[in-house]
């Protein structure tokens, strides 16, 4: 069974298997999670994401897909890039959300990553609504068999992790 952790502070900064990424289509960096892991994780993430956009994903990487670089600087293996969706009120998109998990999970067992540690995907400028976000990361965590030995939920904020934590009662 795959034991859940919660931490609030930098992913970054995270020592494990497997580091995902908040990324977006183009997978070649951007703000907030995507920025951080690229500037502190060097120049190596951002050329393996070139090849993949040079090769199998010209159009980007769909959004509830994900797909693995090496980490470079990073104190881990690998960086897993997941497209979370903007979040909309008028249209269902948490499916799109828990296959962000799913697929990274996925991504995971094929590196054979035991540690994985997750932000709060979509959370931030894509505007899903914090509680809501928890619900769908820590269901979906618990509901996909995975070889993954511990997720760890790296929460910004204090309002992340007290969303997180409850989700986890």
């Amino acid at each position: 069974m795959t034991r859940i952790t919660l931490v609030q502070g930098d992913i970054t900064r995270q020592s494990a298997d497997a580091i995902v990424n908040a990324a977006n289509s183009s997978l070649l960096g951007g703000g907030g999670v995507d920025g951080a892991i690229h500037r502190r994780g060097g120049p190596a993430i951002l050329q393996e994401c070139r090849a993949l956009r040079a090769s199998r994903y010209g159009k980007g990487l769909p959004t509830g897909q994900a797909v693995a670089t090496t980490a470079g600087e990073l104190d881990a293996c690998w960086v897993i890039h997941t497209v979370g969706p903007v979040y909309s009120q008028s249209e269902d998109r948490s499916a799109l959300l828990a296959s962000c998990y799913r697929e990274s999970l996925k991504a995971a067992d094929e590196l054979g990553a035991r540690t994985v540690a997750f932000p709060a995907v979509s959370t931030g400028v894509y505007r899903w609504p914090m509680q809501d976000a928890a619900r769908i990361a820590v269901d979906t965590v618990r509901n996909t068999p995975t070889s993954v030995e511990e997720v760890r939920f790296v929460l910004f904020d204090e309002r992340a992790y007290d969303a997180f934590a409850t989700q986890l009662r």
